[in-house]
């Protein structure tokens, strides 16, 4: 793809500023979104602005992944930052609630090919070995935006106005693409005519939509959103058997089922799914955890994250290095066994848990995270063909994603139960004039109205919440168990540089 280790150089650099800009985007505009809703209002729609970038980021994963395979990666690559900095612009520019979630629908289109693409591109130029360095380094871009996101998102929202950390993305965007553009060299030359599989991909655009809006209704509680998005679940399974029969019948299907036949690749996405469902989940009811049951402030309960996100960059460094040396299977299986050690660990938390305990139990858990997935990738990439090097990676990246939004909805669903049902255990334990107090149990994790509740209150709400929570943590320990199991399932290689190969064969 390119000629000399200049342009690799510039690629990579390129690739790297797309990266820090669509992580950056994510952390930042979390910590605008309080004063974004000040002005706008919306409260009820609020976590729309961002399962809407989800919802649309995931389902545009295997699309780019397969198209890129199909006409080369530059185009699509500029195309989604174009996309993306669209979004932006008129995200910045949005006057309600509605046209916020909207454009960032837009933007999350754009999101998705910044995110796969560059692990694609940076796949097919590299060889293993560099590879395994290479994905360190962006494992570590992304570490550094998700630190500097809120700090960045914070100043800008408080110093100039929130819709800047829309308009901040133009530049770097600008940037990335020029970048982009003038350094990555593509020689692919088309054998045959391609045929677009348009009916495929209509399928599973409306397959994904329906089974990401199900759980995302399914995390947030009420019955009536529960027998919904049950009922939408069910609605899945005849559009996932339409969709295996237009891939069978297509000439270039979207996305060619003969990948499931690759161990490495079935293996590998099976873990990282359940790896993402035990992770991503728990990350979201740790700050809730320190916040509410041991009774922080909101800032010191946003920075908790910080040390798991450190000990995920380090590792990601070192964890190609390891995997050169002892293999995908023996690195993902030790990252497995770190993980279920990590949450363990989470179940024993308590309210009278020393806040620096749970700093390490964080350390540990971001370990395992930097140890698993670089790995993972490489298995993924380092097992198919050029042709197919596009879809495997999206794919792989689109079960990771889809496995966090379940881990979300799964354990937001324990909670739930787990809380509704304690609230009606410690009512008699409660003053009658109190008893509504139970209905409300977020009035816990707010500073202020902590204040105000009386002792007897606070006290009951407390361990409700962190019963509650344990639960949550006892479900993802459970997922941690099933990845290591998963992990002894990848297939025991033999450490060849596939893509290396192919350059011997066309040279």
């Amino acid at each position: 793809m390119l000629k000399s280790k200049t342009e690799k150089i510039f690629v990579t650099i390129g690739l790297m500023i797309g990266m820090f800009l669509a992580a950056l985007e994510a952390t930042a505009v979390n910590t605008a979104m309080p004063t974004i809703v000040s002005r706008l209002g919306g409260l009820h729609i609020y976590s729309w602005v961002f399962s809407a970038y989800v919802l649309t980021s995931t389902i545009s994963l295997p699309f780019w992944g397969r198209l890129s395979d199909l006409y080369g990666r530059r185009r699509f690559y500029i195309i989604g930052i174009v996309l993306f900095l669209i979004g932006s612009a008129l995200s910045g520019q949005s006057n309600s609630m509605f046209e916020l979630i909207l454009f960032r629908a837009l933007q999350g289109i754009g999101g998705g090919a910044l995110l796969t693409l560059g692990m694609i591109i940076s796949g097919e130029m590299y060889s293993l070995k560099e590879r395994a360095r290479i994905q360190g380094l962006f494992g570590s871009v992304w570490g550094l935006s998700s630190i500097v996101g809120p700090v960045l998102g914070g100043f800008v929202t408080d110093h100039f106005s929130w819709r800047w950390v829309f308009y901040l993305n133009i530049p770097f965007g600008l940037i990335a693409s020029l970048i982009i553009g003038f350094s990555l060299k593509e020689t692919r030359e088309r054998s045959r005519e391609v045929f677009i599989d348009y009916r495929g991909a209509i399928v599973l655009t409306i397959l994904i939509t329906q089974l990401l809006v199900a759980l995302t209704l399914f995390s947030k509680g009420p019955i009536l959103y529960s027998q919904i998005s049950i009922l939408m679940l069910l609605g899945c399974v005849p559009l996932l058997w339409i969709f295996i029969k237009t891939q069978r019948l297509a000439r270039d299907p979207i996305l060619p089922l003969g990948l499931f036949n690759n161990s490495f690749f079935k293996t590998s996405s099976i873990t990282g799914f359940l790896v993402a469902m035990a992770m991503f989940g728990s990350i979201s009811f740790i700050p809730l955890f320190i916040q509410g049951v041991i009774g922080t402030t909101a800032t010191k309960a946003g920075t908790i994250l910080t040390p798991l996100l450190l000990s995920w960059v380090f590792f990601s460094s070192i964890s190609g290095k390891l995997m050169l040396r002892f293999g995908y299977r023996r690195i993902i299986i030790f990252g497995t066994a770190i993980l279920s050690v990590g949450f363990f660990l989470l179940t024993e938390l308590n309210r009278n848990t020393p806040y620096e305990l749970t700093v390490l139990n964080l350390l540990i858990l971001g370990s395992s995270m930097g140890i698993i997935f670089i790995p993972l990738l490489l298995a993924v990439q380092n097992s198919v063909s050029r042709t197919y090097l596009g879809i495997a990676t999206s794919t792989n990246q689109f079960f990771r994603s889809l496995g966090a939004t379940f881990g979300v909805s799964i354990m937001g669903m324990v909670m739930g139960f787990s809380m509704f049902n304690d609230a009606i255990t410690n009512s008699e334990n409660i003053r009658s004039s109190d008893l509504k107090l139970l209905e409300s149990p977020d009035l816990i994790v707010d500073p202020i109205s902590r204040k105000l509740l009386n002792p007897e209150v606070i006290d009951v709400l407390t361990n409700l919440l962190a019963h509650s929570l344990k639960y949550v943590f006892i479900t993802g320990f459970v997922m941690a168990i099933a990845a290591f199991l998963s992990a002894f399932f990848i297939p025991k290689e033999k450490f060849v540089d596939i893509r290396e190969e192919e350059r011997v064969a066309i040279n």
